[in-house]
């Protein structure tokens, strides 16, 4: 038997029984980790609130062995403290609520393999929400950046300027989704998207951060650059993000 603590992001929570939850989350050092928080839907509980996606919160899990991180079992949430509540920003505005809900679905599948380390994608996943509830950009362009960074520490990053084959110096315009971005017309394959340079630089300025360049950028380019940001994502995830479909561009 051991307790354990660690920060983490609510991704979703399940009815279990008549009083209590299934909380899924994603935290620092322990990766994806599903736990059971009892009596959070009585009205007189003390933490249940802090439980709701979207959720920053530091928690003190008991476990009764450590194959119950993998699991063999479900660690109990035995206290809860909030970090910092993003729902309550979020869950206001329809376009945050859907683009954070595709960011928290996101990250539970880059996360699949419960009890393992994902740290970068938990530190992509906070800044992610604080940059979306502060609203200080389009939401949708705060999804595409996050599932840009998100792809990219998970071994799939995208090129939008030097060919992703050989190399050669952009600007280049042809956009393959096998080859990871784009290429120069000797190394375009058939089936290549052939996007607006707008769109092209758009891509790479949410991948770096630049946003400057990314806010100044008209609306006909977010439209194109989401579609292939989404198509990039289900290529390599095998299947789509449900939750893409709901937001709105």
């Amino acid at each position: 038997m051991s307790l354990f603590r660690d920060d983490g992001v609510v991704l979703r929570a399940q009815k279990l029984g008549e009083a209590d939850r299934i909380i899924t989350l994603l935290t620092r050092h322990h990766g994806k980790v599903r736990a059971v928080a009892r009596g959070v839907r009585k009205t007189k509980s003390k933490f249940g609130a802090r439980l709701e996606p979207f959720s920053h919160v530091d928690v003190q899990f008991f476990s009764r062995n450590n194959s119950e991180l993998i699991g063999r079992g479900l660690p109990l949430c035995t206290q809860v403290e909030t970090i910092a509540p993003y729902g309550g920003s979020i869950v206001t505005d329809y376009g945050r609520y859907t683009a954070g809900t595709a960011m928290l679905e996101t990250a539970e599948r880059f996360a699949e393999n419960e009890g393992q380390p994902a740290v970068q994608q938990y530190l992509l996943l906070v800044g992610g929400l604080r940059t979306l509830a502060a609203g200080v950009h389009e939401s949708h362009l705060v999804l595409d950046a996050f599932l840009l960074r998100s792809l990219a520490v998970n071994g799939y990053g995208a090129t939008f300027d030097d060919c992703a084959k050989c190399g050669m110096e952009g600007p280049n315009r042809f956009f393959s989704l096998q080859a990871g971005g784009v290429l120069c017309p000797d190394c375009r394959v058939p089936g290549c998207a052939v996007p607006s340079p707008e769109t092209l630089v758009l891509l790479g300025a949410l991948l770096s951060g630049d946003w400057q360049t990314a806010d100044a950028c008209e609306p006909r380019y977010w439209r194109e650059g989401s579609g292939l940001v989404a198509a990039y994502l289900q290529w390599h995830l095998e299947r789509g993000i449900r939750s893409m479909r709901y937001v709105e561009k």
